[in-house]
Formats: structure tokens, sequence, C-alpha cells
């Protein structure tokens, strides 16, 4: 797939200004983009999955308008929660987050969702953010106390621009640990002491480990310098997260931006009410994908924007399941010529206003009622559009025939045993094969040349 050479100009939210603007990168031979990646405990949750999924569609698309797009997403394998869940687990915490991780990246991977350039681990990085503590407190905007290091937030004047509130608003509203040895109950954690059960790095300040702010303000430098293009997350991680990011790089390395643009995702609920195990309505990446095709899961996501709010409900991912039995069927219909046709403009265009992703599957269905009436165009467009937003990852024959309950050959065995039992006038079996693997969602379909299969 290629652009066209009047590929439109991009525009993107911005949240530190509020508004949607035109992007353009500070170096537009290398696009550099930073997304918080997960805390790797347990299994990856639908929530979390927006942030990933929103990410991966602007790189596919920068990749199509720009040469060269550098895209890291980190992995938090130190942190308290994965501490108390080794606890629970009585489980190595190494051996807990290598699990973990295996787990995120084969989710993703069935997801079709790209890998990053470069996926560092907070733990190989623990120099980079001790020397970035120790420049934050040789210019005043870091103290030591009682074994921790904390950043001043009142150094910064800038404190709160991101999200755009004040500090005393900030603090009213946070849920912040409110410790003696804060100057102010604001400030926030760079470097804490462990105990002798706990994970821990020798430093000037005792035996401890990195607050989880550190972690990622040190590894977008490293491999992204102390300026660059986009960060992204789910909007969740605007305040403290990304607001206490900026402040400490942009304190720490005078006269850079930081992250020149601020990319956030909305928030998921699950049958209308916030995901809580509780409620019962708290689904993993993992559990999702065993009773639903991948593919539906990623176009139900891609219907909405990624700043609006998304109910997730198990009515509208069969809806969207159907959806793409449609578009593989209109494929099947008319197959596309794939050889690097430029990517239609309308899909193009609504990716480009602010990766309008409803929009651009709209188009969609518009280029599959072509392909349904044997318009190649059409097929050739909605292969390349459904490329573009990582669909039809498969051939129409294995959407509809894989991942079935039965073996394919035991199908085609069941197939023949009905035939056989049709040409000796048996009925009653052959209509018991059919109701057979219609209740494991297999439907039959006879025609001119036999009988074929798929999943219902």
């Amino acid at each position: 797939m290629s652009p066209s050479s009047l590929s439109p100009s991009l525009k993107i939210h911005n949240s530190h200004h509020r508004g949607a603007e035109p992007f353009t990168p500070e170096d537009a031979e290398n696009v550099r983009i930073y997304f918080c990646g997960p805390t790797v405990y347990d299994r990856v949750h639908l929530g979390n999955l927006r942030s990933m999924l929103s990410a991966d569609i602007l790189v596919r698309l920068l990749k199509t308008l720009y040469p060269r797009v550098t895209y890291v997403r980190n992995i938090t394998d130190i942190d308290d929660k994965i501490i108390q869940r080794a606890r629970e687990n009585n489980e190595d915490i190494a051996q807990l987050t290598k699990r973990t991780t295996q787990d995120f990246h084969s989710d993703l991977e069935a997801l079709n969702i790209l890998p990053p350039t470069i996926e560092p681990r907070a733990t190989d990085h623990i120099s980079a953010m001790l020397e970035m503590i120790s420049s934050l407190i040789s210019q005043g905007h870091a103290y030591e106390a009682e074994g921790h290091v904390l950043f001043d937030v009142h150094s910064f004047k800038g404190y709160g621009a991101l999200s755009g509130r004040s500090l005393d608003d900030m603090l009213a509203g946070a849920r912040v640990d409110v410790a003696s040895y804060k100057r102010s109950p604001g400030d926030f954690v760079l470097w804490k002491p462990s105990t002798p059960d706990e994970p821990g790095w020798e430093s000037p300040y005792g035996r401890g480990r990195p607050g989880w702010h550190i972690e990622c303000s040190a590894m977008a430098e490293k491999y992204l310098g102390e300026t660059f293009d986009i960060h992204g997350g789910g909007n969740d991680l605007l305040f403290p997260h990304h607001e206490n990011e900026r402040a400490q790089s942009l304190c720490c390395y005078s006269g850079s931006h930081f992250a020149r643009h601020w990319v956030h995702t909305g928030m998921l609920l699950s049958n209308g009410e916030k995901m809580s195990k509780s409620l019962g309505n708290f689904y993993t990446i993992h559990e999702v994908l065993e009773r639903a095709p991948a593919e539906a899961l990623r176009l139900l996501f891609l219907g909405s924007h990624y700043r609006s709010t998304l109910d997730f409900t198990w009515e509208k991912l069969e809806d969207a399941r159907k959806i793409m039995d449609r578009f593989y069927r209109a494929l099947e219909k008319t197959p596309p010529q794939t050889q690097e046709p430029d990517l239609p403009q309308d899909v193009l265009s609504a990716l480009c206003d602010d990766l309008n992703t409803a929009q651009a599957v709209s188009v969609l269905h518009r280029y599959a009622d072509g392909a349904l009436e044997g318009q190649q165009d059409a097929a050739n467009n909605l292969f390349a559009s459904g490329q573009l937003l990582g669909l039809f990852c498969q051939s129409p024959a294995e959407w509809f025939q894989g991942g079935a309950e039965l073996d394919p050959a035991k199908i085609e065995s069941l197939i023949a045993q009905r035939l056989e039992a049709r040409k000796t006038r048996n009925f009653a079996l052959a209509d018991q094969i059919r109701n057979d693997l219609a209740s494991q969602g297999i439907l039959l379909e006879d025609g001119p040349n036999g009988t074929s299969w798929r999943k219902g």
C-alpha cells in the first residue's frame, strides 16, 4: 500500500492545548513517539487495549506519510502491584513479569497490533533514572527525605498546564499519600527505599527502587531524546502520571519541550458501567478472544472515535463479527488485486482528521457494497483500507472456516457422511448431521459444485 501524492495533512487532538492541531514532526525523516505500556503483573484488560490500538493506528498512518517512525512502548516490570502479586502467587518476580509480558505480546499479536520499534523494560534503565534524579536534586527540583527522593511540585511553575488545572485543584481531587517527610502533599516519589525482601538497587540514597513516573521519563529520553513528537496513553494517565513525567523532564533538561504533542484515549465502559470485578463486567483481552474472533474485537474498537467513551457489550461484539462476515463475503465475491494500490483518499482523509476510525469504517461499508456487486476497484479499496486499519489478516476461507470447534478434516468427513446419507435417502441422518454442525456454529451451504461450510 502506498499513500497518494495528494495525501491530506494530519491533524491530531493535543491534550495539552485542548484542541486539534496540524501535526508537523520535529524531524520529518524520523517521527518519534512514546506510548505508555503495561505494568506486567496480570493479563491486560480491555481498557488498556484502547491505548494500544490507538497507538497502532497512529503508527500505521504515520508510516504511510513519513519515511521513518520510531515508536517506543515501555514495559513496567518493577512496581508495587508486581511485588504484591508475586507475594500472593508465591512466585518469583522475574518469573511473573516474564510470563505476563509473554501473555501481553500474545494478546496484541492476535489483534494484529504491530510491535514497537523499541520496547524498553524499566529494570534495564535504573542507572538512567538515577542520573535524572541526581540532576533534579542539583537543580533544586527534588529533595531527599527519610530514604526517599521526592519531586518538589512547587519548584516548577508550569505544573498543572498539561491537565489544565491549578495545583490546588489537583491536590484537592487527587488521592495523594500525605507522608510526614513530604514538603507538600503533591510532591511525588522519584526513589523509594526497599525492604530486604523487596527488589532494590544500590543508590546514593540507599537501597531502593524507582517511582513509576521517573521510569517513563528516563526511557523516553534515552531512545527519543529530550524533545520528541508524540506522547500518548489512556486519559486516566493524564494526571498524575503524564503531568509528573512532563514536570520532571522539563526541569531536568533545560530548554527541552519533552513531548510536543499529547494524545489520550477515552474511557472504556463495560455494559454501561466502569469495569469492575465486583460487578462481573471486568474482562481481559484473553477472555474476550476465547469467545470471539480477534478481528471482530478490533473492529468494535475502531467503530468509535478514540477520544470518545466506548461501551463494550457482548451484543456489540457480535454485531462487529457480523460486519466482518459481510466484509469478508465481499472480498470472497470479488477477490482484490493486491498489487500496492494507492490508499483511497476518503479513508486517508478520515484518519488524518484526528484518527477518525469510525468514519473510515463507514467508508469500508461503501466499498463492501461495491465489491458485493462485483466492482473490482471497490474490492481493491476495501482490502487496502482494511489493511491500513489492521484488518483482513486472513483469507475469506480462513475467516469463515477458522476457529471451528471441530477439526476441519472432521467437518469434511461429516459432510461426506451427510452426502452419502442423502444418496441413500436417509434424510433423517442427513438432517441430524446438518443440525449437529449448526449447533457448533458450522453452517453448510449446498451448491452446484458441492457442499461448503463456514462459521455461523
